[in-house]
């Protein structure tokens, strides 16, 4: 009896051993297959979609709709669904790593389930057609009838809002960089139908409750972030507000509002205020140096960490540089960085000029670049090849775009003479009106802007209205006139289009670079985070390979805990702007602080 019951138990923990190892068996197998295959249905769909966004037309918007379709079909297949579902039952028989990619796996079906397939389908056809609106659209400043008989550029656009002093031509260029609201908002109505019902098919409340789930965090955790950000901040943002809205009316010779007119300030959305703080301008410093220079200093820039050059296919593909206003050929105009195959096809699209905004743009796009070659490797599976969460690759960028600014580093790059001497309060001011300022747009007007789009959601007669009301509210602007809903100012940022739902990346990676920051400045470099030197530094580049080498396999909650010893919080960025702070409350003595 005793022997037989040895027996009964050998058997069933053998069959029980045997299950669990044909679970682990099935899920890796299915794993490859789905790594393969994802990989190569993506690179289709990367290389129509660089095609359509590089030379805009009709049969490249349709290349890139077939090629979407056929990477949705896959992602959303009810055969990965179930599969992947199932396995995850099944969480204590796999390995970490395999359960992230199945939850990577559920996340990304839900971005095109196969149970709607004629929904999913209509989203990829209106995201296309939105996209080539956008891509193709051709500003225009003085027309006769419907004909156009005189246009512009965006970074004609930006030119003439940092350096004119005439509001008349700064309030109409304002209005043209406007022109592309109405022509997007009819599909942007449909998209906001479409990206709704693929979320709400999978359990989500809403797509911008589907976005947020990549930090597994829901809507109320995520808008908290936000507005946390924005109250920690909020005493300094005052404090600028005041001490801009004065300048600006010196400027141009204007009683001081209380609001700030929007085409009072350089930015076409007053995302930064550039140009106020007098003596840190760089442009001239780029006479002479070419647009080739710029980019080619960016990488130098990475390659003096220790990290590799470039793959020669980057300068071969990429689209690096502005077309002239009357090329039969049209580009988006937005700069980006593209993973075309999740190994080594990497190239960056943009409109490099010789000036300082597109030196440190271009490194900071070089940055999402870097990122992508060091996950490309064997110890990521590709579903897993992508920032620790969507902010890090943004933070990536903007802490180069913050070792860039340093004097320092300027100096040894021989932009900046040896010899010059830099206000570094004047510098920080500056900085500050470029990145504090961001917050409230950023955390603010952006995130619940597109929160209230997709979770009420928000009804059509109601899109500029809550616009206004948010950049009223946050940001202490107003337009120059009352804008009705004829105007969708909204959908004029291109990532309400095509980068939906997730702008508050941008204001965590933020928050990120600047813990980043000090903590390289303080434990690695052992210099003034105000006037440190990342380049020629390998130590800094071998704890930003660290980093960026593990892509998706690290909670980003535990990867932040460990490389900067806290968690996501604005008090590395608090700490730096402290003598800006202490700056303004002097210079804004006796004056009215904010607005009602």
């Amino acid at each position: 009896m005793k022997k037989l019951f040895v027996i009964v138990l050998s058997f069933i923990f053998l069959t029980c051993s045997s299950e669990r190892s044909n679970i682990k068996n099935e899920c890796k197998e299915f794993l490859k297959m789905y790594n393969q295959v994802g990989q190569r249905l993506y690179t289709t769909a990367a290389n129509a979609e660089w095609k359509a966004s590089t030379d805009v037309k009709p049969e490249h918007t349709g290349q890139r709709i077939g090629a979407n379709e056929a990477l949705a079909a896959f992602m959303g297949s009810k055969y990965v669904i179930e599969k992947t579902k199932n396995f995850l039952k099944h969480k204590e028989l796999l390995d970490e790593l395999d359960i992230r990619q199945l939850e990577e796996i559920l996340l990304n079906a839900a971005s095109a389930p196969g149970t709607i397939p004629e929904v999913v389908s209509a989203r990829i056809k209106a995201e296309a057609n939105q996209s080539a609106i956008l891509d193709g659209f051709e500003f225009c400043v003085k027309k006769i009838g419907d004909r156009c008989i005189e246009k512009t550029t965006p970074n004609r656009i930006d030119e003439i809002l940092l350096k004119s002093v005439n509001l008349n031509e700064r309030k109409k260029i304002w209005e043209v960089s406007k022109q592309t609201g109405p022509a997007l908002k009819p599909g942007l109505i449909e998209l906001q139908k479409l990206r709704n019902q693929v979320a709400q098919e999978m359990g989500f409340s809403s797509f911008f409750h589907l976005q947020v789930a990549d930090y597994k965090m829901s809507v109320k955790e995520m808008t908290d972030m936000m507005q946390q950000f924005i109250d920690d901040l909020n005493p300094l943002y005052l404090q600028l507000h005041t001490w801009a809205k004065y300048k600006l009316a010196e400027k141009y010779k204007q009683p001081v509002p209380d609001l700030i007119p929007a085409h009072w300030i350089s930015n076409r959305w007053a995302q930064s205020w550039p140009g106020l703080v007098e003596g840190v301008d760089l442009d001239y410093l780029f006479k002479g140096k070419s647009p080739e220079w710029i980019v080619q200093q960016a990488e130098n820039f990475y390659i003096s960490l220790g990290m590799p050059p470039l793959p020669k296919s980057f300068y071969e593909k990429s689209d690096l540089y502005e077309l002239p206003p009357d090329s039969p050929r049209k580009k988006n105009t937005h700069a980006s960085a593209w993973h075309i195959d999740y190994e080594q096809d990497v190239r960056s699209l943009m409109s490099v000029k010789s000036n300082y905004d597109w030196f440190e743009t271009t490194h900071h796009e070089l940055g999402h670049i870097y990122y992508y070659l060091a996950y490309s490797n064997p110890d990521v599976p590709v579903v897993l090849r992508g920032g620790a969460n969507r902010a890090f690759h943004e933070a990536i960028g903007e802490l180069i775009s913050l070792a860039v600014r340093q004097p320092a580093y300027l100096k040894e790059v021989g932009v900046m003479p040896a010899d010059m001497q830099v206000d570094r309060t004047k510098w920080l001011l500056a900085e500050a009106l470029d990145n504090v300022v961001f917050i409230p747009w950023s955390a603010g007007v952006m995130t619940f802007w597109e929160r209230d789009f997709y979770e009420e959601p928000l009804p059509v007669d109601q899109f500029n209205k809550r616009w206004w009301e948010y950049v009223k509210k946050f940001q202490g602007i107003v337009p120059p006139e009352p804008r009705g809903e004829e105007y969708c100012d909204a959908a004029t940022k291109t990532h309400i289009n095509d980068d939906p739902a997730q702008y508050y990346d941008y204001a965590m990676a933020f928050i990120i670079k600047y813990q980043l920051h000090m903590y390289i400045a303080k434990n690695i470099l052992k210099q003034d985070p105000h006037n440190c030197n990342y380049y020629g530094n390998k130590e800094v580049g071998k704890f930003l390979w660290n980093l960026l080498k593990l892509g998706k396999t690290k909670d980003w909650r535990v990867l932040i805990r460990e490389v900067t010893g806290e968690d996501v919080n604005s008090r590395a960025m608090l700490e730096y702007f402290s003598p800006v702070m202490k700056l303004l409350e002097k210079e804004n003595s006796g004056k009215k602080i904010g607005w009602n």
